[in-house]
């Protein structure tokens, strides 16, 4: 076997029950490549580097790391020939410093050589150009700092083969941009890289190949050069589609939602929401972006009423509404919907049918002592046939469903009782391009319904593409809000990053 292949999946296939998650594949990935992996939710490509990282086995098909044909039956296995994951929510110990999280787990660390750790830190730093704070509590890091103490880690341990499971999910531009930088580097140093990832543009930026996997099973591998976006989705997801999100235009926009000076504390009495202000109109879609745990969950909670508001105002159509509970809401017929980020612990009972799911929205309105399920069984028909959600039945336990279909059950449910606002805390994460165009096109359905809707997203091109204007938040402070028609990337990953707008960019409260 040629020496330069780094790995070799033959005709892998894995089955759970009778769901078949890889029938066949055949993967291939060169010394100093980068090779990007794609693929609808459910196509398989967890499954296949969950393999390859040591953590599930094969039921058919041989693995070759380094020309070696491997077993794997645990991940230990997999680091030991160099293989190392970086997944989407990392696996770093807070509390401790990068370099104790950095030698976590290995063997003959009980007394360490603190000035010798220190020195091979540096050198893996300086040969892959990283910046990394040794000493630096693990708390104290943003999400870029984070992801590289993930990559030094597998470095240390001697990878050469890494795995990028959606690396730039909650990242700054400024900080992909820097990433890419990183892999690029290892690219030079000869590692072979894999990143798992459902943003088509940065795989046109940083990928040499690209295998995309439909239904379980491999339907090409082809260059970068040789592709196009628009080639690669009709790839995955089997047909022709349209990649293009339409900002609808709305007229006549009245005022909804005003939101003053808006101040929300945790557990530990610290801000999470410092004095927000902003204003929302009818067919209007504000964005929201900020990168983790800027304080758009609390926002969307404050609003829905599921969280306490220490100080200020939330006036919801001339009614201030703060100390309200969502049933109090709900009685006094404010017409509101919230797709929570949590889908599965807030916004559906995951061992519930669809149909008492949606229950769950509908029962209050029902009169009488007994629930009346004929009507809403019928509406969880129109639902499915209407999002083209994969299941089974009206009865099939939501948990049992993708991703995406959770997704669009949830969104289904919130849109069919007819909000005039509509709060969405990202309702495309982690879906495939397909089921995330469908929630765009409904987003879009409502808007044009004259329905104002808080959208909070990560992925900036969508953001710019879908919203009429974008609020930023960094560390629960608004940064600027500016007019998604003008404003760039660049611009907002510097909002992002605690940096002032310019008074002469920020747009007036009642755009």
């Amino acid at each position: 076997m040629d020496r330069s292949i780094f790995i070799q999946m033959n005709e892998i296939s894995k089955t759970f029950g009778t769901i078949r998650a890889n029938h066949n594949i055949n993967l291939t990935v060169c010394q100093g490549e980068v090779h990007a992996l794609l693929g609808e939710n459910g196509a398989g490509k967890s499954t296949l580097m969950n393999m390859l990282s040591g953590i599930y086995s094969p039921d058919s098909g041989s693995i070759f790391i380094h020309g070696k044909e491997v077993h794997f039956t645990s991940p230990k296995e997999s680091i030991a020939m160099g293989i190392g994951m970086i997944h989407q929510h990392f696996k770093l110990v807070d509390v401790l410093t990068a370099k104790e999280n950095i030698i976590l787990g290995q063997k003959g660390n009980f007394f360490v050589n603190q000035k010798k750790l220190a020195q091979q830190i540096r050198q893996i730093s300086q040969k892959f150009g990283l910046e990394i704070e040794p000493d630096k509590k693990i708390y104290d890091m943003s999400v870029g700092e984070k992801q590289t103490v993930e990559i030094v880690k597998v470095l240390y341990r001697g990878a050469d083969i890494l795995i990028l499971d959606e690396p730039t999910a909650v990242l700054t531009p400024q900080e992909t941009r820097k990433l890419f930088q990183i892999i690029n580097k290892m690219k030079e140093e000869g590692c072979a890289v894999i990143i798992i990832t459902h943003k088509l543009h940065e795989v046109m930026e940083i990928a040499d190949k690209i295998t995309v996997l439909r239904k379980g099973e491999t339907v090409g591998t082809v260059n970068k050069s040789d592709t196009t976006p628009k080639a690669l989705t009709d790839l995955m997801v089997g047909r022709s589609v349209d990649l293009s999100i339409e900002r609808v235009a709305v007229e006549k926009k009245e005022r909804l939602l005003q939101v003053e000076h808006l101040t929300v504390q945790d557990s530990e009495k610290v801000h999470v929401l410092d004095d927000v202000s902003f204003t929302l109109s009818t067919g209007e879609i504000l964005g929201v972006a900020g990168v983790a745990g800027s304080g758009q969950k609390e926002l969307c909670e404050s609003i829905a009423g599921l969280c306490t508001v220490q100080r200020g105002d939330i006036v919801y159509n001339g009614e201030n509404i703060v100390g309200e509970t969502p049933r109090d809401i709900i009685k006094r017929g404010i017409s509101m919907s919230f797709v929570p980020e949590d889908r599965l612990g807030m916004g559906l009972v995951a061992s519930m049918d669809i149909v008492d799911n949606l229950i769950l929205k509908e029962y209050q309105n029902q009169k009488g002592l007994f629930i009346y399920r004929k009507p809403v069984k019928k509406k969880a028909k129109q639902i499915i046939q209407r999002l083209d959600i994969q299941t089974p039945g009206v009865h099939h336990p939501v948990k049992q469903l993708s991703g995406g279909n959770i997704q669009k059950v949830l969104l289904g449910r919130e849109i069919d009782s007819g909000p005039q606002l509509l709060i969405t805390a990202y309702p495309v994460r982690g879906l495939d391009i397909g089921a995330s165009h469908v929630i765009y096109d409904l987003l879009n359905e409502q808007k044009q319904k004259d329905v104002g809707i808080l959208f909070v997203g990560e992925d900036l091109d969508v953001l710019l593409e879908l919203s009429d204007r974008i609020m930023v938040l960094c560390e629960g402070k608004i940064t600027g809000i500016v007019d998604a028609k003008s404003a760039t990337k660049e611009q907002i990953g510097l909002l992002m990053g605690g940096a002032a707008l310019a008074e002469d960019q920020e747009v007036k409260q009642d755009d």
